[in-house]
């Protein structure tokens, strides 16, 4: 079976990079999307950790590491302004968009809009989408390092 086309991402601000990064712009590159909250105890100790680990032990390959701020809870204090401040206290360099609501309004529906095309359970969630834009896989929770690797490897590997 065909793995399916991974959903379009929706974003209201990019941080580490220029307005229009979409997933369609990455097509031909395998992709690491790391779904996370800077208030969440599981990303900031774990997620958040391995994902810099990811961005630099793949800085050689073109392997596209990609932050997703998704935020479905507290948000009052987790907006743009204090993300800006968390990315560059935790020298995060890669692209970090804010996953957005619908009509930038969280109380139309309880989960932002690319939270819920790709049916993640929480954060963190960490998605692998190959050359070809398909989802590989989607993880909700940490990941053993040495599996993950090995994933992204397999990804790399594949001809475009």
């Amino acid at each position: 079976m065909t793995p399916p086309l991974a959903p379009s991402w929706s974003v209201s601000q990019w941080f580490n990079a220029g307005p229009d990064l979409g997933l369609a712009s990455l097509r031909g590159r395998p992709v690491f999307l790391h779904a996370f909250q800077m208030l969440c105890p599981g990303c900031v100790q774990h997620a958040v950790p391995q994902s810099l680990k990811v961005a630099a032990a793949f800085a050689d390959t073109d392997l596209a590491v990609i932050g997703l701020h998704t935020v479905f809870e507290h948000h009052g204090v987790m907006g743009p302004d204090a993300l800006q401040v968390f990315l560059h206290e935790n020298r995060i360099g890669y692209p970090v968009g804010v996953d957005a609501y619908r009509d930038d309004d969280p109380s139309t529906h309880p989960l932002p809009l690319t939270m819920q095309a790709y049916a993640m359970q929480g954060t963190p969630t960490l998605c692998l989408i190959d050359r070809r834009g398909r989802l590989r896989a989607r993880h909700f929770g940490l990941l053993d390092d040495l599996a993950l690797g090995a994933q992204i490897g397999a990804l790399l590997a594949e001809p475009a």
